[in-house]
Parts: structure tokens; sequence; C-alpha cells
């Protein structure tokens, strides 16, 4: 009987986050710290749009791109937050969350042989979906000393002749590190210089602590060469809605959406009713969720600073990235013994990339009550490993 399976796909790593939390569930008195969830529920106007759709009978498909009243509302937005104007026609497609819009964005722009520059670390599907998209992936470690920030430096020494796409990952998932503009003014004049494209995930756009948000967007020469990739899982609690978006350039747009059609059909149509709502009348949701995160992201930071425990500090999303190479082991075997001596999961840094080795990514998504329980017993761990060393 021949080989049912296709080598690629078999070639491709499962994803390094879900290994612990299979664990965690079995485990009394476990406290996860690892998925990348927002911990409150999705503000109730918003649902309530969602139910009043099914209650009204809109249940079915909509066109392949989307509602057009989103589609109008996610140009209102970025023409609110970013100062960029998109055609809600042409330019914005609804995308089965943001994970879908970096899958078909990948596939209509590669051929077999290009190259796609991967920051790492970062998201786990960048990798596994520039394969599937007969791509060549590139990663561009990046180091602790420069914030987890990518620089022009390093984008320069990473292009070939084959270089077609830079994805650009920020603010960052798992190091929590953000690109401030004058960031993104290097990186811009290397991609115009180079004639790249760029796929900017911007899913953690609305948690940002430091200042605005800047997208390359709005750089001179970038919106007609990027595709811009946000969604509604983070900002607003919507993970289970699955729904995110695209906007970019009509002729790439088209494309995306030929493989949307083909593949998905179109978003699911209650998300998208909630999703208007959430973009007429989230902004005070948002700003609550992100001074929540803010409280919790400075607690962990002294915390670690109280345990000794080395960590840069992070101004977006909702992840921390602390630094254990001190205590001589793997960021797998830590996350292990952690786990089963103070049952407490977190994600080995490697999830994210071989230049994660060293890291561990602690999520503070959680309610402070969970992080302050779980912070005292990783700084009991700590100390435990740190009285071990001195020992040896």
């Amino acid at each position: 009987m021949r080989n049912p399976l296709s080598e690629r796909i078999v070639g491709i790593k499962p994803s390094g986050i879900r290994k612990f939390f299979d664990i965690v569930h079995e485990m009394k008195d476990a406290i996860s710290l690892g998925v990348g969830e927002p911990d409150f529920d999705t503000p109730w106007h918003i649902r309530e749009e969602g139910i009043y759709s099914l209650e009204k009978g809109k249940t079915f498909y909509t066109s392949n791109s989307g509602l057009m009243e989103l589609r109008q509302e996610i140009c209102n937005y970025m023409k609110r937050k970013l100062d960029v104007v998109y055609d809600p026609a042409k330019e914005v497609i609804i995308t089965v969350g943001g994970s879908e819009a970096i899958d078909i964005a990948l596939r209509a722009m590669v051929d077999p042989g290009d190259e796609v520059l991967i920051p790492q670390p970062s998201y786990v599907s960048y990798e596994p979906c520039a394969i599937l998209a007969n791509a060549t992936p590139v990663i561009i470690n990046l180091k602790a000393e420069n914030e987890f920030r990518l620089t022009a430096q390093e984008l320069r020494e990473n292009i070939t002749d084959k270089t077609k796409i830079l994805i650009l990952p920020f603010p960052n998932n798992p190091t929590g590190a953000i690109m401030e503009k004058k960031d993104l003014e290097a990186i811009a004049e290397v991609i115009l210089e180079k004639d790249l494209y760029v796929i900017s995930d911007e899913i953690y756009s609305e948690l940002s602590y430091k200042d605005e948000h800047v997208s390359i967007v709005s750089l001179p020469g970038m919106q007609e060469r990027t595709i811009l990739i946000n969604g509604f899982s983070k900002a607003y609690a919507m993970t289970g809605w699955r729904l995110g978006y695209a906007c970019g350039p009509k002729a790439i747009i088209e494309q995306m959406t030929k493989i949307h059609q083909f593949a998905i059909m179109c978003a699911p149509t209650t998300s998208q009713y909630a999703a208007v709502e959430a973009l007429r009348n989230g902004d005070e949701d948002v700003a609550m969720m992100r001074e929540s995160y803010n409280q919790r992201r400075r607690f962990l930071l002294h915390a670690f600073e109280e345990m000794g425990l080395p960590c840069f500090e992070p101004y977006g999303a909702f992840y921390v990235f602390p630094c254990i190479k001190e205590f001589g082991m793997s960021s797998e075997e830590f996350a292990t013994r952690f786990l089963q001596e103070e049952k407490v999961a977190v994600v080995p840094g490697t999830a994210f990339g071989d230049s994660g080795e060293g890291f561990l990514r602690i999520s503070y998504a959680y309610s402070l009550e969970n992080l302050k329980e779980a912070i005292g017993r990783l700084a009991r761990f700590v100390a435990r490993l740190k009285e071990e060393k001195r020992n040896q």
C-alpha cells in the first residue's frame, strides 16, 4: 500500500505550545501561564449584537470578502488609528482569524523558490505557512540586546536575490517587543531599496504600552507593498469568534480572495455582525483591558527584578520573555521541571524558534490572583535552582 501522506506535511513539526497544557489539564492545582488568550469575556454589547443577528435570522453566507458594512468599519478604523485610506470594496478581506490571513497572503504571493524572511522568536505559524506555500523560509534570529527588535542591518544581511517577502511580527508574540517609528523607517528604507513586500502582522496593535502603535503602512511608499493583518481575538477578547482581516493592494487582495473563496467561502456571519459593533463602540472596552494588562505587566517585571530573573521590558502584547540561561539548562528542561515541581505551565522559548533558547514565554492574560500565585511558585523554584547552583 502506497504512503498516503505528503512528505512536506509530515516534515512540519507540530506546535510546541500545546505539549505542556495537555499535561496541565490532568494535573490537580496546576496553573497555566501559556495560552495567549484574554481572560476577559467578550464585552456584552458585542455578544449582544451577535445574538441579535441570530434572532433576526442573519445566518446566510456573506460575500467572499465579507460584509461590506464590516469592511467599511475596518477602513474607518484604519483612517482613525493609522491615518491610511483603504478601499473597502477592493483592498480588504475578512478572514477566519488572523491565521488564515497569514496563510492565504503567502499562498497568493510566493512561487516555489521564493524566500520569505521570518524574524524569530515569533508566532509559530509563519514558518509552516511559508513551507506550505512552497516558499523557502529564511530565519532572522533576533537578539535580546536589541530588545528583540528587527534591525536594518539584520534585515540586509539576510536578503538574497530570491528574497520576496518580509514578515513583520510586531508587537511580538512571544517576546512582547515592539517596533517604534524610527525602527520601522530604517527597515522601510531597505525594503524599498531591495524591492521587497511585507506581511505585517499587527494582531496585538491595540496592546501597546509605551506610545501609540505605529504601522509600517503609514510610512511613505509602504502601503502599496504591504499586507496588513489584524483581527478581533486579542484586542476585543473574541478568540472563539474566529475573525480576522487583511488590508492591502487590490491585486494581492484579489488573489487572496480567490483562495479564500475556494477553501473557506466566507468568515462566520454572526462573528462579522458582532465585529461591526466592536469597531464602532469598543474603544472603551479595549482601553479598560489594556490598562489591566499593563498593571499585570508591571507586576511581573517587578517580581522578576525581586527574584533576580533578567527580563527586558516588553511594551506590547501580553507576554514577558524572561531569561533563564544562568541555570545551565535548556528552556525545555526548565519548563518541564517547573511544571513537575511547582505545577505551573509556561512555554519554552524554543517553541518560537531556535533563538528562543534560554528564555520562557509567560502570558499575563490571566487574573492578577492567578499571576501572584504562579509567580510565587516561580520565585520559590528560582531560589531552589540558585541554591542548587551554589552547592555544586
